[in-house]
């Protein structure tokens, strides 16, 4: 018997990692030593007193049958909690609060709620490819790529959107360019949102990876008419556990929370009690010891890849926030990435994240210093 996709699936760009990893196991194969500089996943450990409380968490049958799709109360009181503390914002955990499996499916899942056949959704290029493939495609709405622009900083200038979109997706700080906004900026695209009755999701995962004294806001500083999607996996080395949270209007938590109601049974509540315990140890806005040396980690490793490639030649901003180093190659995206990956560098072609970043490329600081020198290294022998 022969199958075939459905129309939707093979409207569907391949998934950039999967194309990446397909590459690098092919020169892996080959008996190069490979330095993934690839996906955004940390190599870093998660830290010791979120590991005990899911290991305290595990050991307790109460913790293995079913959790609510909308997730555990305790957790969702941890979510409230941690935005009075880092951004002064007050949420009812009870309707503005939805516990997520990861940020990704959120992301999918809100447009899946509140999107139509042929409706329009504003998706940033470069953006992360969720929200002009899956979250459009499978809805059978209409991607809108807006070009994000250097000289604008890589901020997403609501007067290149149509004005008839039912969804706006924004993401700072910045996934692939770590570029960072202000809490100005999100209260103008807020605004233009409620003017025009579009859904303002605003992808926050990498709130708490900021670096030289930059904290980024939350669009619920700035607005109570948006959804915030948020997730542990970066700030607390958490990527595995696929935990998240979506914060907002309760019309749209509603509307998230009754989508998800028909798909997931939630996240394992051994693993919300992790993601509470990562959450509890924030007293104050600055990051807690159990991450502080984490930060301080990529910090220097992404001064010393910036450094480093500058010294090659590249015109490279340093970035405050994520752990993403964003820069122009000088040649074709995907010429540079097979370039490079013949000596065992894996980075990620700018393309894949949107036409219009055809030439640039996104390097991870997921490898230790000493990986980092020999990157560099192996790059000024070829380039």
């Amino acid at each position: 018997m022969n199958y075939e996709f459905s129309e939707r699936l093979k409207k569907l760009p391949p998934y950039l990692f999967a194309r990446l990893e397909e590459l690098t196991q092919k020169r892996r194969a080959q008996g190069i030593d490979i330095i993934d500089f690839g996906i955004g996943d940390p190599d870093l450990p998660t830290p010791e007193p979120i590991i005990k409380a899911l290991q305290d968490a595990v050991a307790d049958p109460a913790n293995h049958n079913y959790s609510s799709s909308a997730g555990e109360r305790y957790l969702r009181k941890a979510i409230a909690d941690w935005y009075k503390i880092r951004f002064e914002v007050d949420v009812d955990p009870d309707t503005e609060v939805c516990v997520t499996i990861g940020s990704k499916e959120a992301i999918f899942n809100i447009a899946q709620s509140f999107v139509n056949p042929g409706e329009k959704i504003i998706a940033p290029s470069p953006g992360y490819p969720v929200y002009s493939a899956a979250s459009s495609i499978f809805n059978e709405a209409i991607p809108v790529k807006v070009p994000l622009k250097a000289e604008n900083g890589w901020l997403l200038d609501t007067d290149d959107c149509p004005d008839d979109a039912k969804m706006l997706y924004a993401n700072y700080p910045n996934n692939p360019t770590g570029a960072v906004c202000d809490l100005e900026y999100l209260k103008k695209t807020a605004d233009w949102c409620r003017d025009r009755n579009t859904v303002f999701c605003y992808d926050n995962a990498y709130s708490d990876m900021c670096f030289d004294g930059y904290l980024a806001p939350s669009a619920l500083e700035a607005t109570d008419d948006c959804i915030e999607f948020g997730s542990l996996s970066k700030t607390f080395n958490m990527t595995g556990y696929r935990i998240g949270y979506a914060v907002g209007h309760p019309d749209l938590i509603a509307g998230l929370k009754k989508c998800k109601g028909q798909i997931d049974s939630g996240a394992p509540k051994f693993i919300q009690k992790a993601a509470a315990t990562a959450l509890s140890l924030y007293t104050d806005k600055k990051h807690p010891d159990a991450i502080s040396g984490n930060m301080k980690e990529y910090s220097e490793r992404r001064s010393l890849l910036v450094d480093g490639l500058r010294k090659l030649g590249f015109d490279v901003d340093m970035p405050k926030a994520t752990f993403y180093v964003w820069f122009h190659s000088g040649m074709t995206s995907m010429e540079f990435t097979e370039k490079v990956l013949d000596t065992g560098i894996v980075v990620t072609p700018g393309n894949g994240f949107g036409e219009s970043a055809d030439g640039y490329v996104r390097m991870t600081v997921t490898q230790p210093k000493a990986r980092i020198n020999e990157a560099l290294e192996r790059m000024r022998k070829i380039l």
